[in-house]
């Protein structure tokens, strides 16, 4: 139950917070968030299922109701917060704005800060060994030959760590590092150890030491699964003394997706198993001591085996000409199911794999006691470290590739999704891929269960009214003791903004459409100073972008023309200077836009966003719900489109005095039956349909 002296707290907290921001409009959406969510965190409504889904449509406020709803609660009771999000937007708006303003305004005395990933931390390790004296170690580090100007940014950038100037992570560099040059200086979990002299003050560390004494963690959905996938409290706090907040939330089940899959090459794979045998001789001879003569040499007996195999597999694909002839080269296996030759060699690769992993983590700990009884030199030890840390990373994920390729699917749940894609380089190579369909499954196991309570939100979360699709994703049900609330933005759509259908002689099948969105577009934009056209594809925007050429106002600006931001401020200072200005975007400027005021007067969206099934993996969530005897228009595609069509919506008002037209030119919304459930779910604006 929620504690009489916390509500009060949260009362008082907020009365506060009313007082000190200017033009402060205390909102009942927003009380009632804060208020449900405390209760569904203190256990007032299912003591063991502490789980609630908001959809806070804009303007209601919803970080600041969930900070609130949590970090009072969270202090009483010994846990600490978690905030995951999707965008960088959010983490940095998190960071500097919203808990540094609510740490001045509530009394509570809490830390909080941002929590990276490996890979956004330098080894300092690395960085010394790159750069070092001894020509042959320096330059066994170094993927391929660094030519000077490399070298002598890695040795500023040394400089500058070690007099103060740079804390070490990649998002606070002065000078921009190519990504192939970072992925060779930053932090792993196989080499960079706290244990080892070399390792123990690097950046990585330091920042894990600070984090310890935080009470709020900021993180993105990416690291979050990292660590539920570790078992949950290696990166992060143990999930039980956590309450998570999952801001953003409708990216979550394609960010779990995406993180449970696994892909390899096949004669590529060859290459780096030739390197991993040279680091199994080296270790052999490196090692004094007698244990290393058989983990080794079953080592290269596997190492040998996995060649093998894989030159077997790709002769296999060499022989199956016909299943690569296609636009994509990819060969997806119908329902998951791999031939029967191949489902035996997946096997024999996923148990070589395994054998493989066991012995070279053998190896791995003899070299630590080793480096430990002080029996290699610094210099040969670090090189060591690293080089076995990055062919153990190429093993766990050949091991867990082929693992998911020779698992047999449980008969009760959905297949997992197999592919093979031809490679043409200088010698044809494959990649296979494996991927699950669906990981409600995976999320309750590894996160739902084990949580001290979790708050999934977003302004986004329904499609078609209903928060089925999103739960059914996700491995939530109605049913489970979770709590769902629907909060309506406190916007007047009806009064603020007009929902504008024209009439069109064409529908977005036909090859004429092209031509009249030109048309249309080239009326909807006269006399508007500022426009954003949302397309669904590059094609149909850079064709669209030729038609008009010299017809408009002024030269519309071209999603991927310039870096987003950069776009953005050109088309803020035309509209600041009284100009006309038009944005051109495809779907990923339908979310996460933010174009207050004058700024965005004029949205056209051009074709309802249906995605089409060009993955493997949507391939064969379509295939699994047919199978089932679904339809996976009605059940995926039209849930999908309705939520993307409210966020490309979503983007004319982003505040309360904000106005403006929506402009749709697709006329399927009232031409086709699923046209008035897409209809109906958007926010009520006034509607003008010709």
């Amino acid at each position: 139950m929620l504690a009489a002296h916390v509500k009060t707290q949260i009362r008082e907290i907020y009365k506060q917070i009313a007082t000190s921001l200017p033009n402060f409009r205390s909102r009942r959406e927003q009380n009632y968030m804060v208020a449900e969510i405390s209760k569904t965190l203190a256990g007032d409504y299912d003591k063991q299922r502490k789980i609630i889904v908001i959809e806070a449509g804009t303007g209601i406020g919803k970080s600041l109701a969930y900070i609130l709803g949590t970090i009072p609660l969270a202090m009483a009771s010994n846990k600490k917060v978690c905030i995951s999000t999707a965008t960088v937007a959010l983490q940095e708006q998190l960071l500097h704005k919203d808990l540094p303003f609510f740490l001045q305004h509530s009394g509570i005395d809490f830390r909080f800060g941002l929590v990276k990933g490996r890979q956004r931390y330098a080894c300092i390790s690395k960085m010394e060994m790159m750069i070092g004296d001894n020509g042959g170690e320096q330059l066994a580090m170094w993927q391929t030959k660094p030519d000077q100007s490399q070298v002598q940014q890695i040795q500023q950038m040394l400089t500058d760590y070690r007099q103060g100037r740079w804390n070490g992570e990649l998002d606070s560099l002065k000078t921009p590092i190519p990504d192939h040059l970072w992925q060779q200086i930053a932090s792993d979990k196989h080499s960079c150890h706290k244990q080892l002299a070399g390792h123990s003050q690097c950046p990585f560390h330091k920042a894990r030491e600070d984090m310890e004494e935080w009470d709020v963690l900021i993180a993105n959905h990416s690291l979050l699964l990292a660590d539920l996938e570790l078992g949950g409290g290696v990166i992060l706090p143990e999930p039980e003394n956590l309450f998570y907040v999952i801001d953003e939330a409708h990216h979550l089940p394609t960010v779990a997706r995406d993180f449970s899959s696994a892909q390899g090459t096949l004669r590529g794979a060859g290459d780096w198993l030739e390197k991993l045998q040279k680091t199994t001789a080296k270790l052999q001879t490196q090692i004094k001591s007698n244990y290393i003569i058989a983990p080794a040499q079953a080592m290269l007996d596997r190492i040998e085996e996995l060649s093998s195999l894989l030159q077997k597999v790709a002769h296999f694909c060499d022989n199956q000409p016909k299943f690569f002839a296609n636009e994509e080269g990819r060969w997806r296996f119908v329902n998951g199911k791999l031939p029967d030759a191949l489902t035996i060699l997946s096997g024999n690769l996923a148990t070589a794999a395994n054998e493989a992993l066991k012995q070279f983590n053998k190896m791995q700990m003899l070299l630590s006691e080793s480096i430990k009884d002080g029996e290699i030199p610094k210099h040969q030890a670090d090189g060591l470290v690293s080089e076995c840390g990055f062919m153990l990373q190429r093993l766990e994920n050949m091991q867990k590739l082929w693992k998911m390729m020779a698992k047999e699917d449980n008969p009760k749940g959905a297949p997992t999704a197999r592919w093979i894609e031809r490679i043409n380089g200088k010698q044809q190579d494959y990649l296979c891929s494996a991927s699950p369909i669906e990981v409600g499954f995976m999320l309750e196991h590894l996160l739902w269960e084990k949580a001290g309570g979790v708050v999934l939100c977003s302004a986004t979360l329904r499609a078609l009214n209903s928060f089925d699709h999103f739960a059914y994703q996700v491995g939530l049900s109605p049913r489970d003791g979770s709590r769902y609330l629907a909060l309506q933005s406190p916007f007047d759509f009806e009064n603020n903004a007009t929902l504008y259908l024209p009439k069109m002689d064409t529908e977005p099948a036909e090859d004429a459409y092209t031509d009249e969105l030109a048309k249309q577009i080239k009326q909807l934009v006269e006399g508007e100073t500022a426009t954003l056209v949302l397309f669904a594809s590059y094609w149909q925007m850079e064709k669209v972008s030729q038609l008009l050429e010299g017809k408009l106002p002024v030269t519309p600006l071209l999603q991927g023309s310039s870096p987003r931001q950069t776009l953005l401020e050109a088309h803020k200072t035309r509209c600041d200077a009284g100009q006309p200005s038009i944005i051109f975007g495809t779907g990923s400027f339908s979310e996460g836009l933010d174009l207050p005021g004058d700024y965005l007067t004029n949205l056209i969206v051009t074709k309802l966003p249906f995605a089409v099934p060009t993955s493997p993996v949507e391939q064969a969530h379509s295939e699994y719900v047919k199978l089932k005897g679904g339809n996976p228009f009605l059940q995926l595609t039209i849930p999908d489109a309705s939520r993307k069509l409210i966020q490309s919506c979503g983007r004319l008002l982003r505040k309360e005095e904000d106005y403006g037209r929506i402009t749709i030119l697709d006329r399927r919304l009232v031409s086709k039956r699923y046209g008035k459930s897409l209809l109906d779910a958007l926010p009520p604006y006034r509607r003008v349909i010709e």
